[in-house]
């Protein structure tokens, strides 16, 4: 008995004991990681991104109702103002409307107030001739040019600028124009068209005397008044009311002109109240195709 060997039993080499579900490491491999990596990963992406929670798709969905909802908003909001506001608007319309009418009515009003003011002057025209002695044919003289004229007026003398130099003729606001302080022919012509605008009722210039007919044109630095030449100073002889037309005159857009001629290139002027002034026929005074509508009718 003391000669058999024993088995010797090494605690601290001995391997540990078996786990009860060794047999089953598939089962606990899928219990122990039942979330896939993968999947895992991917959710930890999103939430870091902000984007968990809904799928894109959904929010998608959501974010175009959303818009849809807020345009209907918009739409009936509007719509809502639209029909508070239509009343006003018609009203406003409604007000235009009979502020045009108004408006009309007296515009007509005026029409008929000239022509009956127009009557009444022609019938006081004939009824002073005939008074006179005179007629028609009478006063259609004395304001076409035929006849000599005499009566209250003014008379307005304008010069060139002293010192002024020939040459440099055409328009003064033409192009390359240097000023040299004369009159021009355009500036004549403003200063005649705002005596008669004034009120004048025959005018005439260095003894020339103006019809419906003349013309005031340039020849070099030469004025000509139905093509014949005039020199300075220019006398401007005008048979109107003397207490008025000299002030229209000055009031008048062409006489703030003349008034600027004065200031910017030194032309001079002089406007005198007359009791009289004596204006001349016209010397070249043809019709060629207006015929005096009583030769009309006897010739018929």
């Amino acid at each position: 008995m003391c000669g058999m060997s024993q088995p010797s039993h090494n605690r601290s080499s001995a391997s540990p004991p078996a786990r009860p579900d060794a047999s089953m490491s598939l089962l606990t491999h899928v219990m122990d990681h039942s979330l896939d990596e993968g999947y895992a990963e991917a959710s930890a992406r999103r939430e870091a991104e902000g984007t968990a929670g809904l799928p894109r798709t959904l929010k998608a969905k959501l974010g175009l109702a959303a818009g849809l909802v807020l345009a209907a908003v918009v739409v009936t909001v509007g719509a809502a103002e639209a029909r508070l506001a239509a009343p006003v608007l018609a009203k406003e319309r409604q007000e235009l409307i009979d502020r045009v009418g108004v408006a009309d009515e007296r515009a007509d009003g005026l029409e008929r107030d000239i022509d009956r003011l127009r009557g009444d002057v022609a019938d006081r025209q004939r009824a002073a001739l005939k008074q006179h002695g005179g007629d028609q044919g009478q006063l259609v003289a004395l304001l076409s040019g035929a006849t000599e004229v005499r009566g209250p007026g003014v008379k307005l003398v304008v010069d060139d600028a002293k010192g002024a130099a020939s040459g440099g003729g055409g328009p003064r606001d033409g192009a390359g124009f240097s000023d040299t302080g004369r009159l021009r022919d355009r500036d004549m012509q403003k200063i005649v068209n705002g005596l008669w605008q004034s009120g004048a009722e025959a005018v005439s210039i260095n003894g020339q005397r103006l019809t419906s007919l003349s013309a005031i044109r340039a020849a070099g630095d030469a004025i000509l008044v139905d093509n014949r030449p005039l020199v300075p100073p220019y006398e401007v002889l005008a048979v109107g009311d003397k207490k008025r037309l000299g002030p229209a005159f000055q009031d008048s857009a062409d006489g703030q002109y003349l008034h600027v001629l004065q200031e910017s290139y030194g032309i001079r002027s002089t406007l005198s109240a007359e009791d009289e002034v004596r204006l001349p026929a016209a010397s070249s005074l043809t019709v060629r195709t207006a015929t005096a509508e009583e030769q009309q009718k006897g010739a018929s």
